[in-house]
């Protein structure tokens, strides 16, 4: 089943899945060669995307916060809000991301509408914490 896995920024995964398991917003997803065509919103967690016995049969898997993921017989399109594949967070720059996010919100008066973007920079730096 082929899969392409797209960030705002870059394509993140393109290539052959045996399967995958989405992070949706009601749960999680299997996705299989043949699912029925389907498309959901994505939630906050880990995509697993597992390769081909061909391929080793590894398990790859990406953080994702936000998004849709669209299910078309035997390929699949996930557009992550924010993605990162879970072998390339560095713990160190991720909490200097964070620290930095709060000191700017943090400057910012209560009730300022800025803050929610620095609020969601801090989230998405939690998450990824959590999964290195």
């Amino acid at each position: 089943m082929m899969c392409r896995f797209v960030r705002p920024d870059k394509l993140l995964f393109e290539g052959e899945v045996h399967h995958l398991v989405l992070v949706a917003q009601a749960g999680e997803l299997g996705i299989w060669p043949g699912h029925a065509p389907e498309i959901c919103a994505l939630g906050d967690g880990v995509v697993r995307l597992t390769l081909p016995e061909a391929d080793g049969g590894d398990v790859v898997n990406i953080i994702v916060s936000g998004g849709y993921a669209e299910a078309r017989g035997d390929s699949v399109i996930v557009l992550a809000d924010h993605a990162r594949r879970e072998d390339d967070i560095e713990p160190d720059v991720v909490q200097q991301t964070k620290d930095a996010a709060i000191a700017k919100r943090d400057k910012l008066p209560e009730g300022d509408n800025r803050r929610a973007y620095y609020d969601n920079k801090i989230r998405w730096c939690d998450l990824l914490l959590a999964h290195a």
